[in-house]
Formats: C-alpha cells, structure tokens, sequence
C-alpha cells in the first residue's frame, strides 16, 4: 500500500474526474489544496496506468483526504481496517467461539437502505433514461456534486480499491475503481468483488474501467480547519447515488449503506452495465444462477428473476426434496450473460460473495445459507445476543429472551418493534457456501439452458408455465408483477409492477431493455436460445393458505422444467402458455389435493383480461418506444383469453 499526503497551500487547482480512456470527463471544480511532486512520485508507483494516476490524484486534490491508500486486498489489509474499525466503534466483535472471524456493524437510523428516489440517471437526453428512472440533466447535476464532494474526505483516508467483476482477465468480466473514504466499504468490497492487486494490475495502460467515487460527506475537518470527532457510523442527510451512462461514471455520497455505497454491486453490476450490456449485445441482468443435476446426470444451468420477497435466495440454495436430484448455486443475485463462439448465451455471476437479507433467513427456510454464516461475515443491523452472537427474526422459532437491538438499545420479546432491522444484512464469501458449484469460478461462465421469471401472486399466475417462443418469454418477464403485502407499499393487493426485476435497476429506457431482449433473442441461432417459464410459489387457495408447499419442493417445478428441456416431460397448452399436462408434476407425497393442484393451474378467461387492461395502461406509460412485438404479444393474450 501507498499513501499520499495532501495538505493545503495558498494555491487554488482545478481538480477533473474522469479517467480519459472513454470514461468521461467527470466533475469539474476549484478546491484549496495541492499536492507535493514527491507524494504525486510515490502515488506513481502503483499503478501503471497514468489515466487511472491521473483520476486517482484529480479526485484526491477534489475530496482533499489526509492520505491516499491502495488496497491490495490481503487479509493482513482486511485485519488490519477490521480491528481499526472495532477500535473505532464501527465493528463490534462477535464471540470467535460461536462466531470465529465475524463483526456487527450498526448503521445510523437514517442510512439502512437504498436510497431510489436519490439515485439518478445522468443520462444526455432525459428520453434514454425513460419513465422508470429519475433523471437528472448532467450538467446541472456535476455541479450539485462538486459542492458534495469538495473537501468532503478531509480529516480522512481515500482508499484505491481495484476491483474485478468476474474472475480477473476472463471474457465477461469487467474492471473498476472505486475511491471510498469509509473502510467498511473496502473490506466489504473485499467480499463482495475480487479487490486488490491482480485486478489493479489487470488495468494496463488503455484498458477500460469503470471509475466509481464514493464518500460518506462526514469530513472531520472544515474549510476553517475547525476539527471534530468521528462517529461510529459517518454518513450525510443529503445523498446522491448518480450514474453517467455515457461515461460509465459512478458518483455516491452521503451513505455508507449496502447497494448505495458497495459500487459494485447494483450500481456497477446492473445500471451501469446493463448500459455496457446495450452497447455490446450481451445482458446485466438482476438474476440468480442455478446448476442442476438430475438423477440420471444431464446438467442444466438456469437463471432466473424475482423481484423482493419472492424467494429468490431460497431458490438460490435450494436443497431438493426429490431423490437424486442435486442443486448447486453459482450466483444468487446478478447473471452477466454474454453469447459464446457456439451461440449459446453463456453467464457468470460477477460478485465474490453473498449480500442477503437476514430476516426470514432461518434453518426451516435456508439452512444452506444459516451453515454459510457459521464464520467470516460481516453482519448489519442485526441484534446482539447477550453471549456475542447475532439474532434476527426468523433465525429460531423463540426469540431470546433478552437482546440488544439493532440500534444499540436494550430489547426483549415484549418490546413491541423489530430486534433487527428488516433490512439487516450479512455480507459472507461466496466460497463458504455449501451448496456452491465448481464452475462459479469459471470465466467461461456456464450454458443457460433455462431463463425463469417469477412474482408473488395470490391468484392468476399459474404455478410454473412455458413461453411459446422467445419473444413471449421476454413478454413474461415485461409482465413481472407482485401483489403489494404492507399498506407502507401502497394499497395491499395492488399489483406492482417490476419488468425482469430491473424496475430500479436498468440503467436506461425500460422500453429499449424490452427491445435490447428481443434484440439479442434474434441474434442468437434457435439452438442457442434459452427457453423461458414463468412461476409462482405464492397461489393462494379461498381459504388464504398457499397452495404450494414452497421451499424444497420446488425441485418438482424444476424436475418439469428439465424434463421440458430434454423432451420427456408432457404438457397441455393455455393461453398463458404451456401448462404440466396431467401428471406430469410429480406431487406424490405431498399435502396437495387434485382441488389445490386445479387451482394452482386454473386460468380465469375473465380475470385475465381484466389483467390485460391493466397491463396495457402500464404499458402505455412507455409511450412510442414500446416495442410493437410487445403490444403485439398483450394483444395475442387479449385474443387467446377471448376464445378460451
């Protein structure tokens, strides 16, 4: 590691972002500091890449830290900020018996998710970033960023953290930066991303990255030099998440939470790839990946996309119901998928660990995921037990009888309120998950055979159904909708919207995401084509109770949807598409009767063109840039639904 020294002078210098390889020309401002020519040798010696030099010293003569830092990614490093940040009050750690290697973070009350309605897209034209985004004009909004970061990291260290999104060197991966005053984010970069010197070293000189600057806006020194003390958890009232797809820019500040602040994750991972994706004909998409193996051996890769509290890290970590039957997990949350030299879409999951909610994360729902967090996690908002464990609701059927909760306060079952956060998180290496596949470290990535799509519906959306050829299973994942479940969403049982699970996450137009789909569908030979389902664990029968079982027994939907792939197994047309013909889902041994199993299937003619109206006032919300083949497949349903 490196450190450069900034102090102030006399002298005002113009500091730009931007890295000059194509990346942008970034934020353009006057701030009082300089830099020594011996600290800016000694920065030079870490890379040899003079843009990424350039962007690195230009940031740091903007934001104005005490020192520059370039993470290596070690365990010593990662030691090192861990017990810093215990020291400071940021880390708690937890008993190294009952959980060896693992810290507790609590956030501020007001920092505990993604902040959507201040995360921006800076598109050029207000046009590409569509009606789904919030958009800002980029101009306008370099200047409100200016002021944000200006001196923001005095009192602090910036640290350098290289990382790679995907193996480092492979064919789908993608390199970045990011510039971060807040160690908690390095060492969850660390998980989450391969950091350190083999990516920073992949980063020779002309080689594209995505540069990505992150500040918690809590300077501990003023303009004036007055000083102040930190707090265990710096972060800002004013927050801006900004994306520059033009330039592959990445601009967060006042937030050290999750999504908001680990830009990797769906900063980089979706809004701004899904842009790289566009531009190159490949997908970014918001999709888990699963490898299954049925009892005979054949081996099929599935991706899949379910919008919040669908079950999609369930599903991730499925431990099968079936006999012989084997699932394995190489992603639970992002898919990059590019076509291969034989044409087939290949993926790969571009993160290095797991981000998961813990609520609701127990041995009865994913026991695979309650053994991956035995050791090495990074735990937040959760709450302390009194022997230094962690807890969360969901976890154990009794809650303890006596806990600290997420914000520090004493708790117990009486206390009326959450002991963690909903949102509490768990931020673990993917390499201690049980369930996962060798080829999660392929840089190939893997074959997808199989493309599923997946709300939570109480009624009309079937069980499992396949599209009837590529352009209707990109009409299924348009048509992605869960009912609301908490009158804080809005009206309970109003359907929500979330095309592909990207709702929040599409970097541009929603319409062109849904043209870009058909796009590279059109491209790749019909061998090459993953076929596409829909399903949905979440029918419920008159009596409110769920119709599916849910959990492990979703290995029959998945044993179907293989059986579909290889050509043995039967089914019946529907206007929705082609349903299990009879028998041909295994429900033996289950609490299912032929009523329930009926209605799991039964499409309602009345009730879904009822649906269809819904979904072409949705539509109409995209205006002309609505892919014709989209309204055309909305008005095929109109028609099959008319006739059954």
């Amino acid at each position: 590691m490196t450190a450069l020294e900034t102090t102030p002078d006399g002298d005002r210098t113009t500091a730009r972002t931007g890295t000059g390889t194509g990346v942008g020309t970034g934020v353009r401002t006057g701030v009082r500091t300089g830099v020594s020519n011996d600290a800016a040798a000694v920065l030079g010696q870490a890379t040899a890449n003079p843009e990424l030099l350039d962007w690195v010293r230009r940031t740091a003569l903007l934001t104005q830290p005490d020192a520059v830092v370039w993470c290596d990614g070690s365990q010593e490093e990662h030691d090192r900020l861990t017990a810093q940040m215990v020291a400071d009050g940021t880390l708690i750690a937890l008993d190294p018996v009952k959980r060896p290697r693992s810290f507790l973070a609590r956030s501020a009350p007001g920092d505990v998710a993604r902040v959507e309605h201040r995360t921006f897209i800076a598109s050029e034209r207000e046009q590409d970033a569509g009606p789904t985004n919030n958009w800002r004009e980029p101009a306008a909004l370099r200047v409100e960023l200016d002021e944000a970061f200006a001196g923001c990291m005095r009192g602090r260290t910036m640290y350098v953290v290289p990382f790679s999104m995907g193996p480092v060197g492979g064919p789908i991966s993608q390199l970045g930066v990011q510039l971060t005053d807040s160690p908690y984010v390095v060492v969850s970069m660390r998980v989450m991303t391969r950091t350190g010197s083999a990516a920073l070293a992949a980063i020779t000189p002309g080689t594209p990255f995505v540069p990505a600057v992150h500040s918690v806006g809590y300077p501990l020194v003023a303009a004036d030099g007055t000083t102040r003390p930190d707090v265990a958890w710096p972060c800002n009232p004013v927050k801006h998440v900004a994306h520059f797809p033009e330039t592959r820019e990445i601009w967060s500040f006042g937030s050290g939470y999750g999504g908001n602040a680990l830009l990797g994750k769906k900063c980089f991972a979706l809004r701004i790839a899904s842009v790289m994706a566009r531009d190159e004909g490949w997908l970014a998409e918001h999709m888990l990946i699963l490898k299954v193996t049925t009892p005979a051996g054949r081996v099929h890769h599935l991706a899949a996309a379910f919008p919040s509290a669908c079950g999609k890290t369930n599903l991730a970590m499925l431990q099968p119901s079936l006999p012989g039957w084997r699932v394995e997990t190489i992603g639970d949350d992002i898919a990059w998928m590019r076509p291969g030299a034989d044409g087939r879409l290949r993926a790969i999951n571009p993160e290095s660990g797991f981000f998961g909610v813990a609520p609701g994360t127990g041995p009865a729902t994913n026991p695979v995921a309650v053994e991956m967090l035995r050791e090495n996690v990074i735990f937040t908002n959760c709450a302390l037990t009194e022997d230094g464990d962690v807890w969360w609701e969901g976890l154990t059927d009794e809650p303890p009888a006596s806990l600290t909760d997420w914000r520090g306060e004493p708790w117990t079952p009486d206390s009326g309120r959450p002991a963690a956060h909903p949102n509490a998180r768990f931020t673990v290496p993917a390499a201690q998950c049980p369930s996962l596949a060798e080829e999660f470290s392929d840089p190939d990535g893997v074959v997808i055979d199989a493309v599923l799509f997946g709300g939570r519906r109480r009624s009309n959306v079937p069980l499992v159904a396949e599209s009837l050829d590529w352009g209707h299973g990109v009409f299924m994942g348009a048509t992605i909708s869960s009912e609301q479940t908490a009158a804080a969403e809005g009206t309970v049982g109003r359907l929500r919207h979330d095309p592909f699970a990207m709702l929040p996450f599409s970097g541009y137009h929603m319409a062109d995401y849904f043209q870009h789909w058909l796009d590279v569908g059109a491209k790749l030979p019909t061998h090459g084509l993953p076929t596409v389902f829909s399903v949905n664990w979440f029918r419920r029968g008159d009596d409110g109770g769920f119709l599916w079982p849910g959990f492990g027994e979703n290995a029959r939907v998945l044993e179907w949807i293989c059986g579909r792939l290889e050509g043995s197994a039967g089914a019946r047309f529907s206007p929705l598409g082609h349903l299990p013909a009879e028998g041909a889902l295994d429900v033996s041994g289950l609490d299912v009767s032929p009523a329930d199993l009926a209605e799991l299937f039964r499409v309602d003619p009345q009730a879904w063109l009822a649906e269809v109206d819904l979904l072409e006032a949705y539509f109409a919300g995209f205006g002309r840039k609505l892919p014709a083949e989209i309204s055309g497949h909305l008005e095929l349903l109109r028609y099959r639904l008319s006739g059954a």
